[in-house]
């Protein structure tokens, strides 16, 4: 009995020491700006605490393109020319054709499309295709289209620069899978947790499932919907998400560049 107790012992700190450096790993390259557009500064309060994503809803409306969560939001001064591909592109510019001053971060663009996907992507193609340069899988912005995704069979007619938001349910071909550039899906699926003390058991197996099938796929999860708190963030840290979905940019930033873990 005292040797079984000493092994569950053991295997007890070993996950503990596991969880606390994968929770250590974790930088502001990790976070995800969720919504960004409705910051008070748009793109710039997630790019000043270096987040690795951020996400903006778009509409096509008479050949132009604006960032909005909702129609009746839509102003002429919030296109996404304005609000993200000119500063994409300044500062780029400014560090030397790469997004950050550290050459190997990555700024991921998830644009969640809400008007037809078929023409607004054609219209992002348009606005994108004079910046390709800039554009992953050669440059230091990635952009992956969410919402209103094409089919999958279709992934293949669009440029390389062109990435889409997965879903860990769906049955990919290898061909499709390489245009996949983040699998995500909502955390409600598999959860009702408030963030509230620990995730139940249950629930979090759930979850583990999913990542661990989308790891072994080779991609990386985010999940939405999820508690928007310290106790949250370290619980979806623990359990390998890999980026963490926030609408509290100043908050988290500071959070991973210094708070103990």
């Amino acid at each position: 009995m005292k040797s079984i107790l000493i092994l569950l012992s053991g295997i007890l700190v070993v996950m503990q020491t596991v969880t606390a450096q994968n929770i250590k790993s974790y930088t502001t390259a990790n976070a995800h700006s969720h919504n960004d557009y409705e910051q008070k500064r748009a793109f710039y309060d997630a790019y000043e605490q270096q987040f690795g994503s951020m996400e903006a809803d778009l509409y096509l409306v008479n050949d132009t393109l604006f960032v909005a969560h909702e129609m009746k939001n839509i102003s002429s001064k919030r296109t996404f020319q304005k609000l993200y591909l000119q500063p994409l592109k300044e500062y780029t510019e400014k560090n030397g054709g790469s997004i950050y001053p550290e050459k190997n971060q990555v700024i991921q663009l998830l644009i969640d499309l809400k008007t037809s996907g078929e023409e607004t992507l054609a219209a992002l193609v348009k606005e994108l295709e004079p910046h390709k340069d800039l554009l992953a899988p050669a440059g230091s912005v990635k952009i992956v289209i969410s919402g209103n995704v094409p089919d999958p069979a279709t992934f293949e007619k669009y440029p390389s620069y062109i990435f889409f938001d997965g879903r860990p349910e769906i049955t990919y071909t290898p061909s499709q899978l390489a245009r996949v550039g983040l699998i995500s899906q909502s955390f409600q699926i598999y959860s009702r947790w408030n963030g509230e003390g620990p995730l139940p058991e249950n629930q979090k197996k759930k979850v583990n499932s999913m990542i661990g099938k989308v790891h072994d796929m080779g991609k990386k999860v985010r999940l939405w919907a999820t508690p928007d708190n310290i106790n949250s963030w370290k619980t979806m840290m623990s359990l390998g998400v890999d980026y963490l979905n926030t609408d509290k940019v100043r908050e988290m930033g500071d959070y991973l560049r210094t708070a103990p873990r």
